[in-house]
């Protein structure tokens, strides 16, 4: 990469190996599955959780799927278990099963829409999968040990994003991103660009990369969010990997994905609704991680202090460039049904003022995550969440007690809170 500073080289280290209890085939499908969940969340990737029998008149789907909010990949691993032959007879090899592949992905889709299926994710949880629901891309992801150079694969047109990749190159996206979301993000965006060598996908991530940097902001507005909102921007794809600071910092926002991943359900609560909370979570930007890390943990740091039976709150509000997503997190002196209350009715107040002003009530949603410092030894903080969606038809009453309490206390320097409008959130927060 041509810097500033000089050229920049990325060595891109090889696939993760295969695991040797099982066969090179079911090995690949297997490593590509372990790379997205080690590097995204498990909660991300699914297969089928009981294949149907053909004769049932519903087909098999054997693919790996990779699902976060209102995206899905259908992922056809394909290994070459043969000692490779000429690069002429490997090229064609690979255009045959390529073309293969993606029409069984179209397939898969196709069925999808006819009849949800039950699908099992990296935790083991069943999550039943409406392909109505989902735009699609196809995936047809090639482990081979030696791909001829310069080779670009070519397939009919499916009615759907779709793109080749190597299984180096699968690897590559999910260490330099660590998102799920931000992963299918780059595959949506690079199915649209003109096909690249199998094998150069980190290439044509640079090449991308480089334009995002140099790409100015756009102008959003910052008023749905109220007075303070204050606009960021970063760019989409990162040149430096996932928490290359050195602090781990980054890895604040995978606790609590994990948190809520691992939390027990209670009735109502269902899978679907576990996967839509991560699912926003997850679209916090590779880019700002890092500085959203550092200022969660200023806030857990600097929440306790303060006298006895009193609470300090701290928050920061993020809408996104659509102004249908908000997300809000925040940190409060400590956990109780007081505090639970008080932050329930936060909430639902931030999204009523943000979808008044939009007038996009319907499409629009709010999540809230609140850390606290942890009631038992061993956790870095205890986690709770609330999200809400649409009209939520607050009766004027409550309505002007959340304002009357909430709002007061802003104006009585009570709380700090950070205003955000962003696409994406970068910069740090004031005061």
């Amino acid at each position: 990469m041509d810097t500033p500073k000089g050229t920049h080289i990325r060595r891109i280290p090889p696939a993760l190996p295969l695991p040797t209890h099982i066969d090179h085939g079911p090995g690949a499908e297997e490593a590509t599955h372990t790379a997205a969940a080690t590097w995204g969340m498990p909660d991300f990737v699914f297969q089928q959780a009981e294949h149907a029998s053909k004769g049932s008149g519903r087909r098999e789907l054997g693919d790996r799927l990779l699902l976060a909010g209102h995206r899905g990949a259908v992922v056809q691993v394909k290994a070459r278990t043969i000692t490779p032959k000429s690069d002429a007879q490997e090229i064609a090899w690979i255009q045959k099963v390529a073309a293969k592949t993606m029409s069984q992905a179209k397939g898969t889709v196709r069925q999808l829409r006819m009849l949800p299926a039950d699908m099992v994710n990296g935790r083991d949880r069943i999550l039943q999968v409406d392909g109505n629901a989902f735009e699609w891309l196809a995936v047809f992801l090639l482990d081979h040990p030696h791909v001829p150079r310069d080779t670009v694969v070519s397939w009919q047109p499916l009615g759907m994003p779709a793109i080749a990749l190597t299984r180096r190159d699968w690897d590559f996206l999910f260490d330099q991103l660590r998102s799920t979301t931000a992963v299918l993000d780059y595959l949506f965006r690079a199915a649209s660009e003109p096909a690249a060598p199998l094998g150069d996908e980190p290439v044509r991530y640079y090449e991308l990369a480089a334009a995002d940097a140099d790409a100015a902001p756009r102008a959003i507005d910052t008023e749905p969010v109220g007075a303070g909102g204050t606009l960021c921007s970063t760019p989409q794809l990162p040149q430096a990997p996932a928490g290359n600071d050195g602090t781990n910092v980054h890895r604040v926002l995978r606790i609590i994905l994990e948190d809520i991943a691992l939390t027990p359900l209670d009735e109502p609560m269902t899978e679907l609704n576990r996967f839509t909370v991560l699912s926003d979570l997850d679209r916090v930007p590779v880019s700002a991680r890092a500085e959203w890390g550092h200022l969660l943990l200023d806030m857990l740091r600097d929440v306790p202090e303060v006298p006895e039976g009193h609470c300090k709150w701290r928050f920061r509000r993020m809408l996104y460039e659509d102004s249908t997503r908000q997300l809000i997190v925040g940190a409060a002196t400590r956990f109780d049904r007081t505090i639970q209350v008080a932050f329930t009715a936060y909430v639902p107040l931030r999204h009523h003022e943000v979808t008044t002003r939009t007038g996009r009530t319907d499409e629009s949603s709010t999540l809230g995550v609140l850390l606290t410092p942890p009631r038992r030894d061993g956790r870095p903080w205890d986690t709770s969440t609330v999200r809400v969606h649409g009209d939520l038809e607050i009766p004027p009453k409550d309505l002007k007690i959340y304002s009357d309490v909430w709002n007061r206390a802003f104006e009585d320097g009570e709380v700090v809170d950070h205003n955000r409008a962003e696409q994406p959130p970068a910069a740090p927060a004031a005061g």
